[in-house]
């Protein structure tokens, strides 16, 4: 089952601790629950095959975050651009921004 745990993050509606609350494993045939370590039922596959669209967006949004991380400048940088534009009056901070959102927008 593929993006298993963003179907487990919709299913629940909450951040997921994957390394204790519930454990995915691939072991070559596909992900599988292999613990389920939290108060609310345990999903059926078809209730987790129903969230399968969510769940694809969702991992292309968290694709799309991490890309935008390593675009982004250092906090240094851009604390240093919201200096200058503050003093100077200009955009540069705003505009690299957009500039990288626009690079890599979200579904």
């Amino acid at each position: 089952m593929s993006n298993l745990p963003y179907k487990i993050r919709l299913y629940l509606d909450r951040e997921v601790d994957f390394r204790k609350d519930v454990i995915v494993l691939d072991e070559g045939q596909g992900q599988y629950i292999a613990e389920w370590n939290v108060s609310e039922t345990k999903p059926t596959d078809a209730q987790l095959n129903a969230l399968s669209s969510q769940a694809t967006a969702l991992e292309n949004n968290a694709k799309i975050d991490a890309k935008r991380i390593t675009e982004y400048l250092s906090w240094q940088e851009q604390m240093e651009m919201i200096y200058k534009d503050q003093k100077n009056g200009t955009t540069t901070f705003k505009d690299h921004c957009d500039k990288v959102r626009s690079d890599n927008p979200k579904e």
